[in-house]
């Protein structure tokens, strides 16, 4: 019979869900803990850009040789890689959801700043 023991060090997780990765990435060591990408869907954004879906705390210990440890404060993070909206060719969140609305706001308000600079000249 193994048994397994021992305090976990680990780290609060801190509200990173719907930030960039690299800005979560950053909060979390702020935090004092260590990110690790526990999963990803899409492959249309780098990974800095890809927006955190879930976090949380690893619950698990590993092998280190002839004892087992625990995780030591990684935070575990879901990416979502699609991009910021939906469109005809695009993945990314539907513009339904709060995010695909922001998302869809922001466009149309970089292209009204757009058209109205190109007007301008």
């Amino acid at each position: 019979m193994l048994a397994i023991g021992g305090a976990a060090t680990a780290a609060a997780v801190p509200a990173v869900v719907g930030q960039p990765y690299a800005d979560a990435a950053q909060a979390i060591e702020d935090a004092g803990g260590t990110p690790r990408v526990a999963s990803r869907v899409g492959t249309q954004l780098s990974d800095d850009e890809c927006i955190v879906t879930n976090a949380w705390e690893a619950s698990f210990v590993r092998d280190a040789g002839d004892e087992f440890v625990p995780d030591d404060g990684e935070v575990m993070v879901a990416l979502n890689c699609n991009g910021a909206r939906a469109t005809a060719t695009d993945p990314g969140a539907s513009v339904l959801s709060p995010e695909g609305r922001a998302a869809k706001q922001a466009e149309e308000a970089r292209a009204a700043l757009a058209a109205a600079s190109e007007s301008a000249e």
